[in-house]
């Protein structure tokens, strides 16, 4: 292949990517379902085979770009118009959050941890787990949030009440992860994991064993997920 082809090719195979591109419908990628990005790599793909495979004839390539192109579309028509065929390409929301309780089986479901889970929530504004009543993992990786009633966003003017600066930690602050004690943060509270220990045997809690996640509030109030909740 000579240096006239390879632009030819590199010509060819971006206007047809690009024309494809625009019929087959554009989405950012934080719109892409697992479906379209796979769709998208594919097209990549053929393209710089088209471009850099001298066994690939130009002919083929644009046809392997057209043909994908069709069966794309399609696809994306029988998705918009079949319920069935969104499930299966997309798959359900999974309740992760349900009344205040972690469902650990959806969170394993899901393939999410619980540092993964807080982080989701932080891009939500949401600093703490007893702040959340459903949190809800959909389609697309995104986390959905329904706050208690009793932390929906209000001001203080509407309210028209002074807030207490009066605070034990500035945020919320993780002390048991998973069954495993965060010595870290107990320490920098100058606190011990006997005082712990205590704090959850007054919650009805026997073990740490027993706790998959438990956090400590500024207003000192400490917010406890047993283990093994049901996802239903």
């Amino acid at each position: 292949m000579n240096q006239l082809e390879l632009l030819l090719r590199i010509a060819i195979g971006f206007i047809v990517l690009f024309s494809m591109a625009r019929w087959s419908g554009i989405k950012e990628i934080s719109q892409m379902t697992f479906f379209n990005l796979v769709s998208a790599i594919a097209f990549g793909s053929i393209a710089a085979a088209l471009v850099v495979n001298p066994s690939v004839s130009i002919t083929n390539g644009i046809i392997a770009l057209l043909g994908w192109a069709v069966f794309t579309v399609l696809t994306d028509q029988i998705h918009l118009k079949s319920k069935k065929v969104r499930k299966l390409l997309m798959g359900d929301p999974v309740i992760v959050v349900k009344k205040g309780k972690i469902m650990e089986d959806a969170l394993r479901q899901t393939r999410l941890d619980i540092d993964t889970l807080q982080a989701m929530l932080r891009e939500k504004s949401i600093f703490s787990m007893n702040d959340v009543d459903y949190a809800i993992f959909e389609t697309d990786g995104k986390l959905s949030v329904l706050k208690k009633d009793s932390k929906q966003t209000v001001t203080k003017s509407d309210l028209q009440i002074t807030m207490s600066t009066d605070k034990l930690v500035p945020l919320s602050t993780e002390l048991v992860s998973d069954g495993q004690v965060n010595a870290q943060n107990l320490s920098k509270m100058k606190k011990d994991q006997s005082w712990l220990e205590t704090q959850l045997q007054q919650a009805g809690v026997q073990s740490v064993e027993d706790v998959f996640y438990a956090e400590l509030q500024p207003d000192g109030n400490l917010y406890i997920d047993k283990r093994d909740d049901l996802l239903h």
